[in-house]
Formats: structure tokens, sequence, C-alpha cells
């Protein structure tokens, strides 16, 4: 499948990663640009991304919806069989990069809004993603348990949120989101928060992942 983003988009990808000792393998990489390819052509439906985003669609959502797995690869945390749900996937960020680089793990995409639950369905199909669920429903209603991981980008306060995650979560597992630097500062004094600063590829805006949880 042809895809849209251009060799320097991608040559920025895998610079990212390589500057955080990640290495993804040929058929990984195009699984990723068959994605942003998919979300691309969806868009033109459903609102799934802002246009002003399309030409750093790898740069800028694509290596955001990755960190994670940097900072969780690093500390031997992903482990097969672990269950990873995102609440409110929208268009698949992080949740489908995520399960195409990681797939000895079950993820589950919570997604209430009809038309982006039809998209996320036809584009876990097109790329095969056996370890992926689509749930059409609020994660609050979705029955949803015994996660190792919880996730969210760009949804409401990190409270709010993560009272959202707790009850789906195990004992000792963790809740992710992401959070620009300044607003991450805030959290800095809750317990068991951890804050992971990181700059994306042409991006002025500086951004923290926020972890609650052990994960070391």
């Amino acid at each position: 499948m042809k895809h849209y983003s251009d060799s320097n988009q991608e040559k920025l990808l895998v610079e990212f990663l390589s500057a955080n000792g990640i290495s993804l393998s040929e058929n990984i990489l195009e699984k990723l640009f068959a994605y942003v390819n998919l979300v691309i052509i969806g868009n033109e439906k459903v609102n799934l991304i802002s246009k002003n985003d399309i030409p750093k669609f790898l740069t800028r959502h694509i290596a955001d919806s990755l960190f994670p797995y940097i900072v969780l690869s690093k500390a031997n945390y992903l482990k097969p069989g672990m269950v990873w749900t995102d609440m409110g996937a929208g268009g698949g960020c992080p949740i489908y990069p995520l399960a195409i680089v990681c797939p000895y793990i079950q993820f589950y995409a919570s997604e209430p809004r009809h038309k982006r639950v039809l998209f996320l369905e036809e584009t876990k199909n097109a790329l095969k993603l056996e370890n992926l669920t689509v749930v059409g429903k609020r994660f609050e209603t979705s029955n949803i348990q015994n996660c190792d991981i919880i996730s969210c980008r760009a949804l409401s306060r990190f409270e709010a949120d993560y009272e959202r995650a707790l009850p789906g979560l195990k004992k000792d597992g963790i809740f992710v989101t992401f959070k620009s630097r300044e607003i991450a500062q805030e959290l800095k004094d809750i317990p068991n928060v951890h804050l992971i600063d990181y700059n994306l590829p042409l991006e002025t805006q500086e951004y923290s992942l926020v972890i609650k949880g052990i994960y070391g």
C-alpha cells in the first residue's frame, strides 16, 4: 500500500527511535506507515486528526505514541501476555502503533463514538492486528478489568482520568498518560507519579510522559 509520509518524515522517526535505543524491523515500520495511510484516508470521512497534522503524522503522532514503549522497554516492564487498554482511543493513537510494535501484548481500544469504532475495526482488520480488540463503549461501562496498563491521550485532567482508569487496573498495574511538560510539573508531588520528559522531531512544544505506579 502506498503511504503518504515522505522520506524525511520516515528518516526523522527512525532517528528518534534510534536516539532512544529502539530499532524496529522493516516489516514493523511498513505496518506503521500503512496505519498512517489508513488514518489519512479515513480522515476524509471521519474527523480523526487535524488536517494540519497530516504532513507530520509520523514525527508528531507515531513518535509520541511509541514513547511509552521506549520507556517501558528500557525498564524491562513489558512482558508477554500483559493486558493494555487505551481509554478514548479516537483515531487509534497511541494504541495502534503500540499494538503493532508489541504483538506479544493484548490490547483493548475503548472508544464510544460509532464512526470511530467502525474506522478502528476496519483498520484492525486491514492491519491484521490479532492482538487488539476494539470495544465500542466508554471505558467506565466496558467491563474491561485486570489491566496491567491503562493509557489515555488528550482526554481530561490527570486526576479525573486516573480515577476512571483505577477500577480496571490490577493492584500493581500502572496508568500512563501524555501531558505538556508545563502541565506535568503540577503533578510531580503526587505519590508514585513519574515524569519522563521528551521532545519530538520538529516540535517546539516540550512533553512529559506521566506514569502512576511502579514500573522500574
